[in-house]
């Protein structure tokens, strides 16, 4: 049964990603991805209130969190996934693990995101 929550949660959060971004952007008119910037941020805020109530109160019932927190905002952005663990690691006290995690997933994601256009382009 969790499956189950957790794929309606994420039908729901890439439905609301794809609102979200499309109203924002269409308001935006312009070439940088407000859209995407906006749900970003949202998520990130989103899951950083849902951790701090679920886990750290213990507010959010158990059998909420998955389908909300990797279903909804996971669908919604991963993003949120990756500034939680960052600062999961500063709060640690593992700093130059926060650094490499942050600056490490924007470099490969980056890398790997010219390698998959490369690859992808050069299919007939």
């Amino acid at each position: 049964m969790p499956f189950v929550l957790i794929a309606a949660g994420g039908a729901a959060g890439a439905v609301s990603r794809y609102l979200v971004d499309t109203w924002v952007s269409e308001r935006a008119a312009s070439a940088f991805p407000w859209g995407t910037l906006v749900v970003n941020l949202s998520g990130s805020f989103v899951l950083g209130l849902l951790f701090a109530l679920a886990i750290e109160r213990d507010v959010l019932r158990a059998d909420i969190r998955l389908p909300v927190m990797v279903g909804f905002v996971g669908a919604y952005t991963t993003f949120s996934t990756l500034m939680l663990e960052t600062w999961r690691l500063v709060e640690g006290g593992a700093i130059p693990l926060a650094l490499i995690n942050l600056f490490g997933s924007a470099a490969l994601g980056m890398v790997a995101l010219v390698a998959g256009l490369a690859i992808g382009r050069s299919i007939p």
